[in-house]
């Protein structure tokens, strides 16, 4: 079925749940009125119904391909691509300076979840310039901003981000990509990235690929990595795309979903390179780049489950199976319903969670205020790894709802979960945000932790005269994480990576219950969203309990198996 933009989701948790009126009240982001807001998500979600939509299914189909060492889109994708850049939609929250709109990054997060929901192989193009401009914003020369941002902010170029080695994936530190000074200034760049996504594209005029690479004078590990800004084709003195570059595409990977995006290998053969930020810090420039991305990525998820729920809910309404009352259609079935809320419930709580990380990340720029930055912070890792498992989890109901004909390629339904399951993956494995959560985000000692946890229970507190039933278990299940929270920090490293993942999907449990239960406190208690959360409430968030169990047992058990005994059970 076509997809349709939430528009009425966004605009209820926008005024009614995570506090954008904050926004409003700031200086800097004092011109995203109500009216502007609402006028951004119906137009930005007209484009991704109407345009973005069609082109997903051909995509999947025909693929993009690799016709001499040039990649070649997927039917549809210029077009569409078209649309996005002509309509300014590549990048909302760029900076004006450079021809962007200046726009909260939580807009920014809104519009790709719906444009992710719609087609999230063509996505993942501007979600790579989105992150390539932030990285660039705080950390190029003036010269690379001014040649390279509003060519990207426009749509005119692509942008890609290149980290990963054959021999190095996750621990970016192994990289063997070299870097060498050039007496002109510049740097000549050869090594092989894999994992490209966008790695070429033929509806622009440029790519601009940052890469990490290490200088002969680098030091081992991370630390002596620096960043590199290595376009497709050299600019000339005008600033338009000259001869090609000493790099190439060796291959485009077969992959499981996400078809229509080209994932590529890349080979730099001394490629000409200009340095980004300092040289030996490219990690920190590379890192601003891939936070942008996580959020981008945990909206992936949920622009996927959204989806997938929606493609759920009308085969439901339609199917007729067996002697069930009402219409004769299985979502009469208590068992098709229990997966239909649930796919709606978590859909909801992942949504909320990604845009409260968006609006402390905007807070935290319009104020410079330290608890908005740890907001954000601790905000990041809970967003991408809940709101990809969920993307991943809803898309696989959306199959169990299908039946025999979820597993039939001609539903869609399947390509869903085939497209979804890459982003529990990239811009860090759901393992490692998780890792990340227990470990530089409770450096505070769990204080923004707790920050959050007392907003928890003033809201519970506040909900008990009208929504007991309701109030209650949220208070207790935040108490409980408290608890859990105070324990962890007390514990060594082992013992808390052991624990990490149940404790980061305890912590979305509550986080969820508690905007579920903000929902149905402006709903006044009694409507649809009112009735969503008493089923998170109090079917979901339970799980808290076991999962906090998991969290307490440590490391011991899990090495209680010798490696030899691991095989042989």
């Amino acid at each position: 079925m076509p997809y349709r933009a939430p528009i009425s989701d966004f605009s209820f948790l926008l005024e009614n749940i995570v506090d954008f009126q904050k926004l409003r009240a700031t200086e800097l982001f004092a011109e995203a009125t109500e009216d502007m807001t609402d006028a951004i998500l119906a137009e930005a979600g007209k484009l991704c119904a109407e345009v973005i939509g069609p082109v997903n299914r051909p995509g999947d189909v025909a693929h993009s391909t690799l016709e001499n060492g040039r990649v070649r889109s997927a039917p549809g994708y210029a077009d569409a691509f078209k649309a996005i850049a002509e309509g300014g939609w590549v990048c909302v929250s760029a900076p004006v300076e450079h021809g962007g709109m200046g726009l909260p990054v939580t807009l920014q997060t809104a519009i790709n979840d719906m444009m992710s929901g719609a087609c999230l192989s063509l996505q993942l193009n501007p979600l790579l310039t989105q992150g390539q401009i932030e990285a660039l914003s705080e950390h190029a020369s003036d010269e690379i901003k001014a040649l390279y941002l509003p060519k990207m902010i426009s749509g005119e170029w692509s942008g890609t981000m290149n980290l990963t080695e054959p021999g190095a994936g996750s621990d970016v530190g192994a990289l063997t990509t070299r870097a060498d000074r050039n007496e002109d200034g510049t740097y000549s760049i050869t090594g092989q990235k894999i994992y490209i996504t966008w790695g070429d594209c033929d509806f622009v005029g440029n790519v601009c690929h940052l890469v990490l690479a290490r200088l002969p004078d680098g030091k081992p590990g991370t630390k002596g990595i620096s960043l590199f800004m290595v376009p497709r084709d050299l600019p000339d003195d005008a600033g338009n795309p000259g001869v090609g570059n000493s790099l190439k595409v060796v291959s485009i990977e077969h992959k499981l979903g996400i078809h229509g995006s080209p994932t590529c290998v890349m080979e730099f053969d001394g490629a000409k390179g200009w340095l980004v930020g300092e040289e030996h810090r490219g990690m920190a420039a590379m890192f601003t780049m891939m936070n942008n991305a996580r959020l981008g990525v945990a909206a992936q998820g949920i622009g996927i489950a959204e989806a997938a729920t929606q493609q759920a809910v009308a085969y439901a309404l339609e199917r007729k199976q067996g002697r069930v009352g009402g219409t004769g259609a299985i979502i009469e079935y208590p068992d098709v319903r229990r997966m239909l809320l649930t796919m709606k419930a978590e859909t909801f709580a992942a949504r909320a969670i990604s845009l409260a990380n968006a609006i402390a990340i905007d807070l935290a720029k319009a104020t410079g205020e330290a608890d908005h930055k740890a907001r954000a912070a601790l905000l990041t890792p809970i967003s991408k790894a809940y709101g990809t498992d969920i993307g991943s989890e809803v898309a696989n109901l959306g199959v169990q709802v299908h039946g025999g004909m979820g597993f039939i390629e001609e539903t869609g339904a399947a390509q869903f979960v085939r497209d979804v399951r890459v982003t529990q993956i990239y811009e860090g494995t759901n393992g490692i945000q998780a890792m990340d959560l227990v470990a530089r985000k409770m450096m505070d000692g769990g204080e923004a932790a707790y920050r959050l946890l007392d907003e928890i229970e003033t809201n519970a507190e506040a909900a008990r005269a009208t929504l007991p039933d309701l109030a209650k278990p949220v208070f207790n299940a935040a108490e409980n994480f408290r608890e859990v929270t105070e324990w962890l920090v007390q514990q060594e490293m082992q013992d808390r990576f052991a624990g990490c993942v149940p404790y980061l999907r305890a912590f979305a449990r509550v986080l969820g219950a508690h905007y579920h239960l903000m929902a149905a406190m402006a709903e006044g208690g009694a409507g649809p969203r009112s009735k969503l959360a008493a089923f998170h409430i109090q079917r979901l968030l339970p799980e808290h309990e076991g999962l906090i169990a998991h969290v307490r047992e440590g490391a011991d058990g899990l090495y209680a198996l010798s490696v030899d005994e691991l095989q042989a059970v």
